[in-house]
């Protein structure tokens, strides 16, 4: 199959969190099964920063938001270590900035127009390429106009003849959700704007164009697909997603296993496997607590947890038992940014815990590889999670993850009952009520 998979991130050329993972390894694990498939993301500063080679191949775009005419180009690039061709919609004035979706905690003002750009810009280059999709894979709230206006403005296109759509929601709590007069900016036709179709709650809402218009709905998790039925996880779209159950899969995420597998990273201290996790974990380990300041002492548990500063990820939790934790001889390693609430916490808790508890407010990738490897227990203990990869690499590093069970990590963790130990598939421990 020809397959476009468009997202608004993919690792190496930009990343805020998961979704850059998958659209990073998911498009050269389908070229591995035979597949043709080619990514599309915005050109943004950091993608120009990321030290791999960018291409102008004379695509010159001219995109209507409104009234205006916006003029950008087409770069081309490679996903590494394949030949998975990568496009980037490049537009200075909408994507040359320091974040990809906004700075300081904020959104920016023009989002609506960015991704209206980004959305008819992949269209227009599948055009100018001569691409025939078999398949259209949009993904989350800043692909979701690209089904509505291949089903509306493209219906008869040639080009997208026989091609089918599908929108994967990453995590529904981003829904592209923009003032009502901004529909106007899509070149949509304005009856579209209705509760059946683009509007919700009085807004326009790009993720919901997306779930009308796809043929297809995937989330990234098996329970997760259920657990968006219900008005607790739904975010106000339960509704139409059982509507729409019958074309609604939930397909847990993988990892890429080359680039988060110990025995292949050279970013940690030792690399390891199965028959050398002891002596390589511990030489990992004292390592990380060397650089985070704290004492070099192999006994003593180091807790870890990485992640986007987001109530989502359950720092609320921490908040309330983090000093009571770091009162028993314990440590604990944080990597993330974000929200400017838990950034001022985290740095309060380090500190008052000097020595026990290191904070680094930031992403950074070959941190967080360290992380993975020499931290011996992981906490995750999410409020709800579409899937998490975090847990993930955590069991790949042979670090026990703690994790609340919702989501992909209800899939993917199995509790330290007394039956999982005795039949030795435990690996990690579970807990349901958010507490």
């Amino acid at each position: 199959m020809d397959v476009i998979f468009a997202a608004s991130e993919a690792v190496p050329f930009a990343k805020t969190g998961g979704l850059a993972d998958v659209a990073g390894a998911l498009p050269r694990a389908l070229q591995a099964q035979g597949h043709c498939v080619s990514l599309f993301l915005p050109c943004y500063r950091c993608a120009r920063q990321a030290g791999v080679e960018l291409e102008d191949i004379g695509i010159d775009l001219r995109i209507p938001i409104g009234p205006r005419m916006v003029e950008g180009r087409v770069l081309r690039s490679k996903l590494p270590d394949s030949n998975v061709a990568a496009y980037l919609i490049d537009q200075p004035e909408y994507f040359d900035r320091v974040g990809l979706y906004g700075e300081g905690g904020s959104d920016y003002d023009d989002n609506v127009a960015r991704f209206i750009f980004f959305a008819r810009g992949v269209i227009e280059t599948i055009r100018a390429l001569g691409l025939r999709p078999d398949v259209v894979h949009g993904n989350d709230w800043q692909s979701g106009l690209i089904p509505a206006y291949l089903r509306t403005l493209h219906a008869d296109d040639p080009a997208f003849a026989g091609a089918g759509t599908l929108i994967t929601v990453h995590n529904l709590a981003y829904q592209g959700l923009f003032w009502h007069w901004d529909m106007g900016l899509t070149g949509l036709d304005a009856g579209l704007f209705n509760w059946r179709q683009l509007e919700f709650h009085g807004k326009l809402c790009f993720l919901k164009a997306g779930l009308v218009f796809a043929d297809v709905l995937s989330t990234v998790s098996p329970t997760y697909a259920r657990e968006i039925l219900s008005p607790e996880y739904g975010q106000g779209l339960d509704g139409l997603f059982r509507d729409r159950q019958a074309d609604l899969y939930g397909i847990l995420n993988g990892i890429d296993p080359d680039a988060w597998r110990p025995a292949n990273e050279p970013m940690i201290a030792r690399q390891y496997d199965t028959a050398t996790v002891v002596e390589g974990k511990a030489l990992c380990k004292a390592r990380l607590q060397e650089l985070a300041g704290l004492d070099r002492r192999p006994e003593v548990p180091l807790f870890a947890q990485v992640g986007r500063l987001d109530p989502q990820k359950g720092w609320d939790l921490l908040a309330e038992v983090a000093d009571r934790l770091l009162d028993h001889d314990v440590q604990l390693v944080v990597l993330g940014a974000g929200h400017p609430k838990y950034q001022a916490m985290l740095e309060d808790l380090a500190r008052r815990h000097p020595g026990r508890c290191t904070v680094f407010l930031t992403f950074d990738d070959a941190m967080a590889h360290r992380i993975e490897a020499g931290a011996d227990l992981f906490l995750m203990p999410s409020l709800y999670e579409p899937c998490g990869l975090s847990q993930l690499y955590s069991l790949a590093h042979g670090t026990i993850p703690i994790v609340r069970s919702t989501g992909g990590l209800a899939d993917t963790v199995v509790d330290a009952t007394p039956r999982a130990l005795s039949e030795g598939t435990a690996t990690g421990f579970t807990f349901v009520r958010p507490s």
